[in-house]
């Protein structure tokens, strides 16, 4: 497996990771009745503020996994790993690792350099796709 999708298949499991560390204080704070209801009513409370930021972390993730999906499969099916796609690949997982703890402890402005990271590797792997 090249590196590339090596990093990829981490990232999905991480997304495992995160709705585990989200739901449990989720289901915690709302109850299992409106967390296993189809959510026609908004929640009988907020969410605290570190299980909060825990589900933005987590659909944050889910947006930069669409675009790191898409750079793993561009350079994976067009024959194009390299040293340097393996290394953005290896930044944008270690970015999105260090983001988790980042966003819930709201590191400030670390969180945002944290998230810059792994987005300009995966910018890094589609340019280098191209060139």
């Amino acid at each position: 497996m090249t590196p590339e999708l090596t990093a990829l298949t981490l990232s999905a499991l991480l997304q495992v990771v995160q709705f585990v560390l989200f739901s449990i204080p989720a289901n915690q704070e709302l109850g299992t009745d409106y967390t296993s209801s189809p959510r026609d009513t908004p929640p009988p409370r907020p969410l605290s503020i570190r299980t909060g930021r825990l589900q933005r972390a987590l659909n944050n993730h889910f947006e930069g996994l669409i675009l790191f999906t898409i750079a793993v499969l561009v350079v994976t099916l067009s024959g194009q790993s390299s040293w340097f796609t393996g290394l953005c690949a290896e930044i944008y997982l270690i970015a999105r690792i260090a983001y988790v703890p980042a966003y819930a402890l709201g590191w400030a402005p670390g969180r945002s350099a944290i998230w810059a990271a792994g987005f300009f590797a995966t910018i890094g792997m589609l340019l280098a796709a191209l060139f």
